[in-house]
């Protein structure tokens, strides 16, 4: 697989891995009754702080459990060169030949080519830590225009694997292209990956093109299985007695002049073959055909999991009949979903200008493709808050309960990006352009201290946070009990009882003493502390880990 190299790779590929552990600092919650101070529970965050770091906060609360990431990043032009430079990270390369190159300013005129390669690094160790977070039978859906859709297709190549790329969607914008350009651009792409793709099966949508007299939305889906070709040798096939026929009675006479040919007469009775019979024909899906023959009639799945049935027609026909349950009809052309322009109008009701947000519409019909009641949706490049209204649009429509996460690195990320969500729960407008509220809730956070000063714990950090941290990076699992009679007591997993004793201005020691404190029954522990006295006997002994504050805590 060919693999893209640019200025500065080096320095950035496995850069995700140094970024600082910060923790995330509730700043209010807000649901219909209002802002308050009063944590409300919800799962839904908007959060300001450089996405690259608060990816990395997120890993212990949803490293893998991300159902669906949506993201809009910067498309790099030469237009939003003013706008490159706030998101131009410089990702502590201190290099002095990267530093250099990453200071530059890029300019409005020609082709500075280092431009690509900052645009490279910026997005490249985003999309490391964004694949952690996804799940194993999660999506992602990135959206992006002509200037780096090339460069993206080919580092998402190499960070999810090729194998797990699904389309390119080519989403056709509405609203007015009357500019004087020699090419009206009417399109922007949305690369779609995911991470385990024989996780998931087809997706829940239906192109919004589609007219409702579709032959798509009937109940079920009838083929014939005669298909000749080179591809399609004539072979045999026994139809044995019992087979079933869409006709209560008649006669199938024996035939060579159309498929399928019947080797003899055959009657049918009470919608079924009163005798064995061969047929002749080529086959398009015999080996599911014998499989149907062989089960007795039962139905049987086809190659994409669907219910699959068979039956003689009147004309002796054989067809392939499958039940929908659920209708999937996705076009990789996008129309019908919105433009900018509309989404722009929408957002200066709300009394917010913000240019090119994506439409409510567009996102939540991509949302809609595998997300289930609890699902997580994440967008780290947040902009104007589209995805929480997608979201909170879809629990209304379909009466679910998804969840997101927005992140928002730049100042406007209260006073636009939250404030939208809050008009999209509470409603807006005014008189007869009054736009009722969704409903629902979120939490406001700020990006916070890091976890470790100097490769120190910082002691300033909640210790219910630094808790969570230390039990997820051993064991990859969220603390989900406490005990009241151990208050250092962390979890239990595999056998293995995690303990924490940890005071803050204050040392701790691993003794005799502690271990009379624990009361959980285990196979074996492991035992935080900033010393220990036990001898290696008695760790021994007691099946006990020794784990020395800060020295042995694991860094994300």
């Amino acid at each position: 697989m060919p693999v893209l190299q640019w200025i500065g790779k080096e320095k950035v590929i496995n850069h995700h891995l140094n970024v600082p552990y910060r923790v995330l600092e509730r700043k209010y919650s807000y649901d219909e009754n209002g802002q308050h101070e009063d944590d409300n529970g919800t799962r839904n965050m908007v959060i300001h702080g450089d996405n690259l770091e608060v990816l990395k906060s997120l890993l212990p609360e949803y490293e893998g459990l991300i159902k669906c990431i949506y993201i809009d990043p910067p498309y790099n032009t030469a237009k939003s060169s003013e706008a490159n430079k706030q998101w131009v990270y410089s990702d502590n390369v201190d290099d002095p030949k990267i530093k250099e190159w990453l200071d530059k300013v890029v300019g409005d005129e020609g082709e500075d080519l280092s431009r690509h390669d900052k645009w490279l690094c910026m997005m490249y160790p985003r999309l490391k830590l964004l694949y952690k977070l996804l799940a194993d039978d999660g999506i992602i859906f990135i959206s992006i225009d002509d200037n780096e859709q090339h460069l993206l297709r080919i580092i998402c190549d190499e960070i999810f694997g090729k194998s797990s790329f699904l389309t390119q969607f080519v989403w056709k914008s509405d609203g007015n292209f009357d500019n004087q350009a020699k090419i009206k651009v009417c399109h922007e792409y949305i690369l779609c990956y995911i991470k385990k793709p024989d996780k998931l099966g087809l997706p829940n949508g239906i192109a919004p093109n589609v007219s409702e007299k579709s032959k798509i939305f009937k109940p079920e889906i009838r083929n014939t299985v005669v298909k000749n070709g080179p591809k399609n040798p004539m072979s045999v096939v026994t139809l044995k007695k019992g087979f079933p026929c869409a006709v209560k009675k008649g006669v199938i006479e024996e035939r060579y002049d159309k498929y399928p040919y019947y080797h003899k007469t055959v009657k049918i009775v009470d919608y079924k073959l009163s005798e064995d019979v061969d047929v002749e024909s080529g086959w398009s899906s015999k080996n599911i055909l014998l499989n149907f023959i062989d089960s007795g009639f039962k139905a049987v799945k086809d190659s994409k999991g669907q219910d699959t049935v068979f039956e003689i027609t009147e004309s002796g026909t054989i067809e392939m009949v499958k039940k929908r349950e659920s209708v999937s009809h996705v076009l990789s052309v996008l129309t019908n979903l919105g433009s900018t322009q509309n989404t722009s109008n929408d957002l200066a009701k709300m009394g917010l200008a913000f240019d090119f947000p994506k439409p409510v519409d567009l996102v939540t019909y991509l949302i809609g493709f595998y997300c289930d009641d609890g699902s997580m949706v994440l967008d780290s490049f947040a902009g104007s808050g589209t995805t929480a209204h997608a979201v909170l649009s879809y629990n209304k429509k379909f009466g679910k309960n998804l969840n997101y996460i927005l992140i928002e690195m730049n100042d406007y990320a209260e006073n636009i990006t939250a404030y939208r969500v809050k008009c999209a729960i509470s409603g807006y407008g005014t008189e007869e352009k009054t736009v009722e509220g969704l409903g629902g809730a979120f939490s406001y956070y700020e990006l916070g201290a890091k976890l470790f000063v100097n490769d120190i714990l910082n002691e300033n950090v909640n210790i219910d946070l630094i808790r969570k941290y230390i039990y997820f990076t051993e064991t990859k699992k969220r603390i989900d009990c406490s005990k009241e009679d151990e208050p250092f007591y962390l979890g239990t997993d595999i056998g293995i009882s995690y303990y924490f004793y940890y005071i803050k201005s204050n040392i701790t020691t691993l003794n005799r003493e502690f271990l009379h404190t624990i009361k959980t029954k285990s196979e074996s522990y492991v035992i935080f502390a900033d010393s220990c006295t036990l001898s290696e006997r008695e760790l021994e002994k007691y099946h006990i880990t020794f784990k020395k504050i800060p020295r042995d805590i694991s860094r994300l």
